[in-house]
């Protein structure tokens, strides 16, 4: 049985200023003040010395959130591509809201987000690609390590796709939303088997 926590980095510039980050790695997508302080404040009340490692995205703003998470456990700390953000392709570094009102036809009204289709039109990455590779990388872990615990510092549309993975990558994918910056989604995979322990836990939550 491995139990995946993954956690949504802090808050950045691009993430105040609406932007769709995707894989940008500049200074507008690194934390803000704003970011280190939720890094901070989930480190003081989340304690992972209970897990055996952290696995992050290798994005600098998630790196430096996996850094404030590990400042008193001091977990070995790797990095794997697999859980990188969904590239928006054309679209990253875009205002979505500009997105949003030139393109209705391939955003959410109620999530304000876009659909699988917007794919095509912005040349970015398909959501069931994404769903496919942090499917993989689940799996691949549960395989090397059957029995850990191990927290996933990584991004919004990637833990969305892990919950969608572990629910067996359902037709309608906009059925649950990107968590919040720095909020904690639990799911175990054990004999095949995922369970979604919990979604969107912030740090004043009960771990």
């Amino acid at each position: 049985m491995t139990d995946f926590y993954f956690v949504r980095h802090g808050q950045t510039a691009a993430n105040a200023a609406g932007l769709k980050q995707g894989c940008i790695n500049t200074p507008i997508t690194y934390l803000s003040e704003k970011g280190k302080q939720q890094a901070q404040t989930l480190h003081d009340h989340f304690d992972i010395s209970f897990a055996d490692r952290i696995i992050s995205s290798p994005l600098k703003r998630t790196q430096d959130t996996a850094a404030y998470l590990n400042q008193t456990a001091k977990l070995p700390i790797s990095l794997d591509k697999r859980v990188l953000e969904i590239s928006y392709g054309n679209w990253d570094g875009k205002k979505n809201a500009d997105l949003q009102k030139a393109h209705p036809e391939v955003f959410d009204p109620v999530l304000n987000d876009v659909l699988p289709s917007y794919a095509t039109l912005a040349k970015g990455e398909t959501f069931d690609g994404v769903i496919e590779r942090v499917n993989d990388f689940m799996l691949d872990v549960n395989k090397q390590s059957p029995d850990e615990k191990i927290i996933v510092v990584t991004h919004g549309f990637t833990i969305k796709a892990a919950v969608l993975a572990a629910m067996g990558n359902p037709i309608d994918v906009m059925v649950i939303q990107e968590p919040d910056n720095t909020t904690v989604t639990k799911i175990t995979l054990a004999n095949n088997n995922y369970y979604v322990k919990y979604f969107n836990r912030s740090a004043n939550a009960a771990f």
